[in-house]
């Protein structure tokens, strides 16, 4: 009898180790299937796209393309695009080393430094007309974070001094004039020569001057420099970001963050933004992980966990998108593409904080969403936004909020995360 259990426990013991080797081999391709097609997209596909359709022959990238690739040659052209674009192909020619994404990289670099930065007053321009003049000196805050950050990647791929120097200089002008150092944080936005004027922030929002939205990008732009200039001042801005996504911005009660504040910090309205909880959870990661503080490290990634859980609960449908907002109680009917992207990163980043699975199988649902519906199989590119029945609507695949930002760095972010033989 004794011989004949140790027999049925061996046995068993055999069943489990074959059905444990072959739950790691399924999910062992299941990482690498995600990994592999979002890659193949963003070679084949998203980088393509931006370096065949938008550029401008007489200068820097066309302001819109519309959904077919045609150019509108007379539109403006936007800070905030430019520096975005720089940023994706600096990180691509970090990543691949081809020639062809550098010249991209450095087109955009040259462009950036000799038409949006003000040289005058410090920071850069909203937009320049088609021809490269300045034409909305307006200063957001918002704008001056991005050419940081795609001005500190320019130099961490290529090792040009003249990006390092123009975003530390970019940072400096955020240090003294928009940095509120009383009341912590960033001022949303000036005139020209940064005199506080009524005008409203890229989020159009009336007596927001602070938000949510520009102090995750200033997060962004920071840890990107912080990575290639280990300054002791930005470490102790880093920090104090940090501090403020923590405390200020964060609705503890809800595990959603304020998208508006006034000067005071106090609270303006009751907005749900799911993508830029998503987005700021893996952000503030990234940077907890680049300032090395382990316990400054663990309760990140505490409210990390916390954000992504209640993005996905509350804001994914049961087709695997990711909604855009919910406002007073009620979903806004946008459907956009960005919020997919920073849902599959920031489900990816709580999978590996946690091994919980389920958030590795919200990923690649959103994935599943995003090829059937955002993907432009036949003109190249990702659509902007979604009409209510699926189906891509008008605008343009370029614009000022229509980059290669989003959807290129959740392709590099699971290239680097996901690793061949990774394993659930």
């Amino acid at each position: 009898m004794k011989a004949n259990g140790i027999t049925k426990r061996a046995t068993w013991l055999v069943a489990m180790m074959l059905t444990l080797t072959t739950m790691r081999a399924q999910s062992a391709q299941e990482t690498e299937r995600l990994r592999i097609e979002t890659t193949q997209n963003l070679t084949d596909n998203i980088l393509p796209f931006w370096m065949n359709k938008t550029v401008d022959p007489d200068g820097g990238f066309y302001g819109i393309v519309l959904n077919d690739g045609t150019p509108i040659r007379q539109a403006d052209k936007g800070s905030v695009l430019n520096a975005r674009i720089l940023w994706t192909f600096s990180k691509a020619y970090r990543h691949y080393g081809l020639d062809a994404y550098r010249q991209i990289a450095d087109r955009a670099a040259d462009y950036y430094c000799n038409h949006f930065i003000d040289r005058k007053f410090g920071g850069v321009f909203w937009t320049v007309d088609c021809d490269g003049n300045m034409k909305d000196a307006t200063k957001q805050t918002y704008a001056c974070a991005f050419g940081i950050y795609g001005l500190a990647e320019h130099f961490r791929s290529t090792g040009c001094k003249r990006s390092l120097q123009t975003a530390i200089s970019l940072y400096k002008t955020l240090e003294s004039k928009v940095h509120d150092k009383a009341k912590l944080g960033y001022i949303e936005s000036f005139g020209r020569d940064y005199t506080k004027s009524n005008m409203r922030g890229v989020d159009g929002q009336a007596d927001a001057a602070k938000t949510m939205n520009t102090h995750i990008h200033v997060l962004e732009a920071y840890t990107t420099l912080y990575q290639v200039w280990k300054n002791k001042e930005l470490e102790a801005n880093l920090k104090e970001l940090l501090h403020l996504l923590t405390t200020k911005l964060y609705a503890p009660e809800r595990k959603h963050l304020n998208v508006f504040c006034d000067e005071d910090w106090n609270p303006i309205g009751e907005v749900d933004s799911y993508g830029h909880d998503i987005e700021t959870a893996w952000l503030m990661c990234e940077a907890a992980n680049a300032l090395g503080d382990s316990q400054l490290k663990a309760q990140v990634e505490a409210q990390a966990i916390a954000m992504t859980e209640t993005a996905l609960k509350e804001g994914l449908d049961s087709n695997g998108a990711m909604r855009y907002e919910k406002e007073h109680g009620k979903f806004s009917p946008r459907m956009s593409w960005w919020p997919q992207c920073e849902t599959i990163i920031g489900a990816v980043n709580a999978w590996q904080l946690t091994g919980n699975k389920k958030y590795f199988e919200a990923a690649q649902h959103t994935w599943d969403y995003v090829k059937a519906h955002f993907i432009d199989s036949k003109n190249g590119g990702w659509y902007k936004g979604l009409n209510t029945d699926g189906t891509p609507n008008r605008e343009p695949k370029v614009s000022d909020w229509n980059c290669p930002y989003h959807n290129s760095r959740m392709a590099y972010e699971l290239a680097e995360r996901l690793n061949k033989g990774c394993q659930m």
